[in-house]
């Protein structure tokens, strides 16, 4: 498979490469590509840089110290400083905004697993002073670069609703060795990074709650029902969801209503960034001809897929599901320039028109339906 280069690659240099360059950090779970991606860069600005593993406790003294002479001693002689995985690091954003205010010519580049542990950390201390990228598993834009539509839906569009886009699993093209590397990764990302999260107290609990979710991808999600499943209260549930999504783990999609009181918006449909994790949760890696949830892994394949293009391209919309009570419903809604643009997926060929009681109360809103015919177009 040719090199696919990343679409952040470009934005990250151009600022580092600025005479007052700002503190860089790139976000996402474990084995996206952050560390492979920071190397590249690294060799093409050719500067003499520092590398500092978070995980090693020989730097943890120094970049946690809050004195400006201790770090003074470990950058001297340096145009970069490369930290990884740096939500390891104890103070990390207050040490970093020192390294900024007082060695203004240093380069900084950072990356962080857990958005939950990094952001906290450097939010507040580095309030203009850096620029935060999400370095997403691959999107088909990016495979873009190399492929046409034809190779791209051959080659990837199965692997990516199966085995998701993490780089290390989408390029192994021997299905055994893919499941193997999925379940390595299940192990040491979801059964022991994110239990460790915030001290879970219920580690059995929060592997069911995936797994009841998993099993209501493009459905509403009910707190209370999720919360009598699992005998756990619904503040307890909100913040084992609220740590799943800081862990790059679902995301939430809103019900849209302004209208109609018969609108639903107090329940949220729930979605897995990469659907690899929910294919393990649920031990179904089936080719997508033997399984009876394809509409499911494609609506939210489509989704992810439309979320990534847009943080690349720094395009920003409200987005949310439409429903009434009544049972008429659109799939995904996305709001910009004054217009709502609604968008029904599908995963046969099947063209379906927008409901009615949508179009009388939102008549200059526009519909189209996304299958397997025109779907490149949406997720590019």
């Amino acid at each position: 498979m040719p090199k696919t280069q990343r679409l952040l690659r470009d934005q990250i240099l151009s600022d580092l490469r600025k005479d007052q360059s700002k503190i860089n950090i790139i976000y996402w779970a474990r084995q996206v590509g952050k560390t492979t991606l920071s190397d590249e860069i690294i060799r093409e600005l050719g500067m003499k840089t520092l590398r500092i593993n978070g995980d090693e406790l020989r730097y943890n003294d120094i970049l946690s110290s809050q004195n400006r002479l201790k770090l003074e001693s470990l950058v001297s002689g340096y145009d970069m400083i490369f930290i990884d995985e740096a939500q390891r690091i104890t103070n990390i954003g207050v040490n970093l905004k020192i390294l900024y205010d007082n060695f203004p010519k240093l380069k900084i580049l950072v990356t962080g697993s857990s958005s939950f542990d990094l952001s906290n950390k450097v939010k507040e201390p580095l309030t203009g002073r850096n620029f935060s990228y999400k370095l997403y598993p691959f999107s088909f834009g990016e495979l873009w670069q190399e492929y046409n539509d034809f190779e791209l839906e051959q080659e990837f569009l199965e692997s990516f609703l199966i085995y998701g886009s993490y780089p290390d699993v989408l390029l192994e093209k021997n299905i055994v060795t893919k499941k193997q590397k999925l379940q390595e990764l299940a192990t040491s990302y979801l059964y022991k990074d994110i239990l460790q999260l915030e001290h879970i107290k219920h580690s059995d609990k929060l592997l069911k709650l995936l797994k009841l979710l998993a099993f209501q991808i493009g459905q509403e999600v009910s707190i209370n029902e999720l919360a009598k499943n699992l005998e756990l209260n619904n503040e307890t549930v909100n913040r084992y969801i609220y740590l799943l999504e800081q862990s790059f783990i679902i995301h939430r999609l809103g019900g849209f209503s302004r209208n109609l009181r018969k609108e639903v918006s107090k329940m949220d449909k729930i979605y897995f960034w990469d659907l690899w994790v929910r294919n393990v949760i649920i031990d179904n890696m089936n080719d997508l001809e033997n399984r009876n949830d394809q509409g499911w892994l494609w609506e939210n394949f489509l989704i992810n897929e439309r979320l990534k293009a847009s943080g690349y391209d720094q395009r920003y919309f409200s987005h949310y599901f439409w429903r009434v009570y009544t049972g008429a419903e659109i799939d995904y809604i996305e709001e910009y320039e004054g217009k709502l643009h609604a968008f029904e997926f599908k995963w046969w060929n099947k063209m379906v028109t927008a409901p009615k009681s949508f179009m009388e109360v939102y008549p200059e809103s526009e519909f189209q339906v996304v299958n397997r015919d025109n779907f490149m177009s949406f997720v590019k």
